[in-house]
């Protein structure tokens, strides 16, 4: 168990030393993957996959918003 609480708290402190803009929808993918991960035993490997799709959802999000709002803008 406190190797667990270790490992956690080694990847939140990762995670938040990173930029802000480079930890966009990291954080919340990275707690889920993790949780997840760690049911199956690969709590670190879950984390990772976790924040990358994280990621991924913010970066889909961010263009959706970017081009919805091009368009009310040429009217």
């Amino acid at each position: 168990m406190t190797r667990i609480l270790i490992r956690a708290a080694l990847i939140l402190a990762a995670v938040a030393l990173a930029s802000t803009a480079e930890a966009k929808g990291c954080l919340k993918g990275a707690a889920v993957g993790g949780v997840a991960g760690h049911m199956a035993g690969h709590g670190v490997m879950g984390a990772a996959a976790g924040c990358a799709l994280g990621r991924h959802q913010a970066n889909k999000r961010d263009k959706a918003a970017q081009q919805g709002g091009q368009g009310n803008s040429a009217r």
